[in-house]
């Protein structure tokens, strides 16, 4: 059979759940669309869909028609919710702690923790950017479950070195860190050359 035959798409899933920080999946989802050569699948949960509204202003229809392919919460017979269905790995931008505790304990009980569970065991790339702050010992717990099942827990926490100038910036640049996860080549963010060397004082 030839090459061409052969050759898919990179397909990730991007989950969307209502925890604050709605711009990081938003804004992975129109990065990753963007990308020649990847199919991105989109799970709203409802949550999200009031969440995006309020931080962001965007509706449901909006980020629909962004993706390529868009899921409903509780189709559970949908293509991502197989083993089957080869996909490349899921980010849940940004993951509720309900969220993280339905994937640590496998519950599968809508479409979101299902497709995560079936990255898990089939040992692909599962990246939960869990937001929550201070965090307690059941979402410590739940955490540590998840990286021990293979998955990444990837708090969206900004970085000040390559000096941000707005919000959006550090949106991008932690959003980069995501992609680079994904093994999707981009030119997003800058990247770390080193510490610069203080110039030398002219004081006594």
């Amino acid at each position: 059979m030839p090459d061409s035959q052969l050759a898919r798409p990179r397909r990730i899933v991007v989950a969307i759940t209502g925890a604050t920080g709605a711009v990081y999946g938003l804004r992975l989802l129109q990065l990753l669309v963007a990308t020649p050569g990847v199919e991105t699948h989109l799970v709203l949960s409802d949550a999200a869909v009031l969440t995006l509204h309020q931080e962001t202003g965007v509706g449901r229809k909006d980020i629909e028609a962004q993706a390529h392919v868009v899921h409903k919460l509780r189709d559970i017979g949908a293509s991502i919710a197989s083993g089957s269905f080869q996909s490349d790995g899921m980010v849940v931008a940004p993951c509720s702690m309900k969220t993280l505790a339905a994937v640590a304990h496998g519950l599968s009980d809508n479409l979101i923790t299902r497709a995560a569970d079936v990255v898990l065991k089939e040992r692909r790339r599962l990246i939960l950017m869990v937001r929550e702050t201070p965090f307690n010992l059941a979402h410590l717990r739940n955490m540590t479950a998840v990286t021990e099942m293979g998955g990444i827990i990837f708090p969206p926490l900004p970085s000040f070195y390559h000096h941000p100038h707005s919000i959006a910036e550090m949106v991008d640049h932690t959003v980069a860190r995501v992609i680079d996860l994904l093994g999707i080549e981009h030119a997003l963010a800058p990247r770390w050359n080193g510490l610069k060397t203080p110039e030398p004082s002219t004081t006594n």
